[in-house]
């Protein structure tokens, strides 16, 4: 797990958006993983720029979402299709039809999970995995205590999750108790994981996701068991971080020649 402490938002979307182009660019199919929430959009600006400014293409790229409410209508503005579609495939060169999510419309929701992880298996997996993470930990919608080797499935939202995602509905009323979501041996997968986190309310999370024990109680922990992840965060999200001065000074004198 590679640890980069940057300065603001903006220098961590742009590290993002060169990993991602990178793959984009060297991959003849190339295939994205696709997150939702604040997080990534920082990411996605930087994406859409080098797009319509220096001709970067994804026509030839074919993206899978991490989740989708159940039970909202195909088209519903919230839907996280719409979401995704609003805040980057919309605004790029990506055919609507190679950006894939899991079905929660499905009459058997089951079987459409099911469906969904051989849908990214034929693909040929997720080459770079974009994720944030929640102030409890989690990533997609595993929550506490998810299976570190769970696969996409159906989750029951938590009350704080559903009253942090009322903001983007009329009421919490509205907000679905349910989704489909990639479990994290789904996401675990994926080639390279990529994680941003900005902000003092994700330090103790970040904290626990790198430093801490690899337990259900923080489903990011499992992240340390994937051969490449490379984590963005800003000062204000590693504030919690023990080594942090260790992870400036790898970052600082790492190979030129080397990657994110």
């Amino acid at each position: 797990m590679e640890i980069v402490i940057l300065p603001s938002s903006a220098e961590i979307a742009t590290a993002a958006a060169d990993v991602v182009a990178r793959v984009v660019t060297e991959h003849e199919r190339p295939v994205l993983g696709l997150a939702t929430g604040s997080s990534p959009l920082p990411v996605y600006g930087e994406l859409i720029r080098r797009h319509r400014e220096e001709g970067l293409s994804f026509a030839h790229a074919d993206a899978f979402l991490l989740d989708e409410y159940v039970g909202l209508p195909a088209g519903h503005p919230e839907s996280y299709r719409e979401v995704i579609r609003r805040e980057l495939t919309g605004q790029i060169d990506i055919d609507d039809a190679r950006v894939h999510g899991p079905d929660g419309a499905a009459s058997d929701v089951k079987g459409a999970a099911a469906a969904y992880d051989a849908a990214i298996a034929a693909a040929g997996g997720v080459d770079v995995q974009l994720l944030g993470i929640g102030t409890d930990g989690h990533v997609a919608f595993n929550e506490p205590g998810s299976s570190l080797r769970s696969r996409t499935r159906v989750k029951t939202l938590t009350e704080q999750t559903r009253a942090d995602n009322a903001r983007f509905f009329d009421s919490v009323d509205d907000v679905p108790w349910h989704v489909l979501t990639q479990g994290l041996g789904t996401i675990s997968e994926a080639r390279h994981l990529l994680l941003v986190a900005a902000g003092a309310g994700k330090a103790d999370a970040v904290a626990a996701m790198v430093e801490g024990p690899v337990a259900a109680f923080c489903p990011a922990s499992v992240l340390q068991l994937h051969p490449h992840v490379t984590v963005l965060l800003d000062e204000a999200a590693g504030s919690k971080l023990r080594l942090a001065d260790y992870y400036r000074h790898t970052f600082a004198h790492k190979p030129a020649w080397q990657a994110l």
